[in-house]
């Protein structure tokens, strides 16, 4: 009959890449959007402050060529018998039409009762008269309006009231064209447009680069759950299936009372079966479980000073009983401190790191079951312990800091190089000596899951320590552990 998978298996791939395309589109629009938006302001806020400018220029230009003609003006008495003053139109005026023409600056005077006296426009604007020191933009009717390059619409004027004592003697208005405005400020929207455009587009094209970027990592970790998964739902499914058709052989037999003496013995080792794989299974879910807590960080940060050559020869005399079974010489070697090292309490502690005993027993435990697994009959296992100094640099200055060293060496079946990458993996299985039939010998060494060695890359993680593996196909295989000591944890 069919065996049901207990782990729900993720989503249609098809759905899940959708998904996950979906996901970088609305990123790379995200990004883009929110940086065009900005450059937007950043646009708009460089044009408005280059118009203000331009507005200003030209108000301190009229304003400037009021000043200059208010002093040039030519004031005289009306008649010898009188106090009123007047101003000579034609003697003031006569230089100023050529000084303001290549400027594009029209000067128009006026009377104190505000009629037109001189002006340089070829017809007159019929605007109204009122002081404005400040410079005002007015609109001209186009049946008056003058003919400049860019037939402009709209005109800078500013008006000064001339006066000498309480008496008004005319009015000084001076215009300038608004084109010298509309101009570079036409100019200057096509420029920003333009560039803004560009910037949109290569904002667009790198946010659509780095949202990828950014959905890699995710990508990634849902390829390695939906692999896991698959994973477990394969290991878990052989142990049940045994289980469930033991289980079915042994309520098969108690069917026919005749048969229970006859089949006795089977009934017994069909249970005891049933054990090893129920050990097998709780084995395999506790694994999967401390996996599951390294990856949440949830795992016990708690350490404590553990003595490695007391709990490698702990861990070697519990492995000596299958070494002997193989005819395998395990061996523990502990490298004492140099001469140099006097101190009682260093050499004392010595082969001392912080750490989980539990945890860094499991971790030899792995190591030492899996090099007498490999390793031939008659062969060598070798377990080194050693304190070493390694230094680094930060900064520039040099730094140096203890850690042990552990060697697993054995001279078993080795490892091919492009095996190496992927042996820390999970599920990861070399060969087929590395797998399990459903009626292979359950035992309580090894699960055979492929989670040994990813176990123990993870213990060690959790220790902040580094493991390495080095091997020869056919010759040894050797994995080294590097933990750092107390003080430099």
């Amino acid at each position: 009959m069919p065996i049901p998978c207990l782990i729900a298996p993720p989503n249609n791939f098809q759905e899940a890449l959708f998904m996950f395309q979906a996901t970088h589109r609305r990123l790379a629009l995200w990004y883009t959007a929110v940086t065009a938006l900005l450059l937007l302001l950043f646009a708009s806020g460089v044009y408005l402050y280059v118009r203000s400018t331009l507005i200003e220029r030209i108000d301190d230009t009229l304003n400037h060529v009021a000043e200059v003609v208010e002093r040039s003006l030519v004031i005289e008495a009306v008649n010898s018998s009188s106090d009123k003053l007047r101003i000579n139109v034609e003697a003031s005026f006569r230089d100023n039409a050529d000084t303001v023409e290549d400027d594009h600056i029209d000067l128009e005077w006026f009377s104190a009762t505000g009629e037109l006296l001189w002006s340089t426009l070829s017809e007159p604007l019929n605007i109204p008269i009122h002081t404005n020191h400040t410079g005002e933009t007015v609109h001209i009717l186009r049946e008056q309006q003058e003919e400049w390059d860019d037939s402009p619409l709209l005109l800078r004027q500013v008006t000064q009231r001339v006066e000498v004592g309480r008496q008004i003697l005319g009015y000084l208005r001076v215009s300038h064209p608004w084109f010298e405005v509309t101009k570079p400020s036409r100019q200057l929207i096509l420029d920003l447009a333009v560039g803004t455009g560009l910037m949109v587009l290569s904002v667009g094209t790198s946010g659509w680069f780095l949202s990828g970027k950014a959905m890699e990592p995710v990508y990634d970790s849902y390829q390695r759950l939906k692999q896991f998964t698959a994973d477990a739902s394969h290991e878990l499914r052989s142990p049940i299936a045994l289980i469930q058709t033991n289980v079915q052989v042994a309520l098969t037999d108690l069917e026919f009372p005749e048969a229970q003496g006859a089949n006795s013995a089977n009934y017994r080792q069909q249970l005891k079966l049933v054990e090893r794989l129920t050990k097998r299974l709780g084995i395999l879910v506790n694994d999967l479980l401390f996996l599951a807590r390294q990856d949440n960080r949830s795992a016990s940060k708690e350490f404590n000073p553990c003595p490695m050559d007391a709990l490698l020869m702990e861990v070697v005399e519990e492995q000596q009983l299958l070494a002997k079974e193989k005819h395998i010489h395990l061996s523990l070697q502990l490298i004492d401190p140099p001469p140099s090292v006097k101190e009682p309490e260093l050499v004392e502690n010595w082969f001392t790191c912080k750490g989980n005993w539990d945890q860094l027993a499991r971790l030899f435990t792995n190591l030492i079951s899996n090099a007498l697994h490999y390793t031939p009959n008659g062969g060598k296992v070798s377990v080194e312990v050693a304190q070493i100094e390694s230094n680094h640099r930060v900064s520039g200055l040099r730094h140096s800091h203890h850690q042990l060293q552990i060697k697993v060496r054995d001279t078993g079946i080795g490892i091919p190089a492009g095996a190496l990458p992927k042996l820390f993996d999970r599920f990861y299985r070399l060969d087929p000596a590395r797998t399990h039939s459903p009626r292979d010998k359950v035992t309580e060494n090894t699960t055979g899951s492929g989670l040994g060695l990813a176990i123990a890359q993870a213990i060690v993680e959790n220790h902040h320590g580094q493991i390495q593996v080095e091997s020869t196909l056919g010759q040894s295989s050797t994995f080294m552990v590097m933990l750092p000591v107390g003080k430099d944890l």
